[in-house]
Formats: C-alpha cells, sequence, structure tokens
C-alpha cells in the first residue's frame, strides 16, 4: 500500500525543517531509505499504465458478462478464443469481479413456504417430526458465483430455467 501524499510532504518537510540526512530520518520515522529517496526525486505516487487490449475484443467480453455471467474464465476464453489468463487480466482491466449469488437457483419460494406451514401444522398437533438426511451428488450443480461490475449484485442465468424464475 503506498503512503498518502500528505504524508509524503511532511515527512520531506520534516527531513528539511530538522536538516536530516536520509538515514537519519529512516531512523525517526521507520521510512525505507530508498523510498525517502524515491520521494526526493517525485513526491507523487506512481499511477499504473492502463494498456489496451490487444487480444480481446472488450466489447465481445462485455456482451459476454450480460449473456453469461455465470461461466467461467476458460468458457470465456473457448467461445472468445483467447487464453484463459488473457480473460482474467481483461475483467480486472473492465473492473468485473467474482461474486457470490443470493439465492439458490432452484430456490421456490411457494413450497418453502407451503413446506413451513406443513411443519407449523405437525407441531401443533403434537406429531413427531423426523429429519432424514437425502442429500446426495446432484448431477447439475448449481452455480452459486457469478461474474459482475464491481459495486452492483451478481446475477446468475442458467439455461433451461423460466425467465421468472432466474436469479436477480
Amino acid at each position: 500500500m503506498t503512503y498518502c501524499l500528505d504524508f509524503r510532504e511532511r515527512v520531506m518537510d520534516y527531513k528539511a525543517k530538522e536538516g536530516l540526512t536520509f538515514e537519519q530520518t529512516n531512523h525517526h520515522l521507520g521510512v525505507g531509505i530508498r523510498t525517502l529517496f524515491r520521494w526526493n526525486k517525485a513526491l507523487s505516487p506512481c499511477r499504473h499504465c492502463q494498456r489496451l487490449a490487444t487480444k480481446i475484443d472488450m466489447d465481445a467480453l462485455k456482451a459476454d458478462i450480460q449473456d453469461w455471467p455465470d461461466d467461467y474464465q476458460w468458457e470465456r476464453a473457448k467461445r472468445l478464443g483467447v487464453s484463459q489468463s488473457c480473460i482474467h487480466y481483461a475483467l480486472k482491466r473492465l473492473g468485473v469481479s467474482y461474486k457470490k449469488t443470493l439465492k439458490h437457483p432452484k430456490a421456490n419460494d411457494q413450497a418453502r413456504t407451503e413446506f413451513k406451514e406443513k411443519i407449523a401444522h405437525y407441531e401443533s398437533s403434537g406429531q413427531t417430526i423426523i429429519y432424514l438426511d437425502e442429500s446426495g451428488f446432484a448431477v447439475d450443480s448449481p452455480r452459486t458465483h457469478g461474474y459482475s461490475k464491481k459495486g452492483s449484485v451478481g446475477m446468475v442465468l442458467r439455461i433451461g430455467m423460466p425467465e421468472d424464475e432466474q436469479m436477480p
């Protein structure tokens, strides 16, 4: 993490005002000597250069993210004809991150409400409720993560699901 510009200015002013050498400033403030030399040359922090994409069409990648927000990077790479690492760096350049979805894709609110009502009815009538573990391996495991712009909520769309059942 970089030091803020205000702190840099104050350190260099302190060094000049007290007439300290770089080594003495290092001992007083605990800032590295190499860092002090760098600040002596230029106080403002260096910015990362934003290189343009050369191997991938960024508009096509944006459209791909809109159409397939839950696809893996290797799937995008195969579709767009580039490597997975190319997709990784392009997603970083676009400011897109991998997010966990907030709802299971097969969740059914109506069925859940009916189940809760049945349980409440059984409990009120004094019947014993026995839970059995019927978990197993699903052939079509749901994708719980998807890509979306940083600062926005992720959306996962599944092929074959009705539009009203798609996740927000």
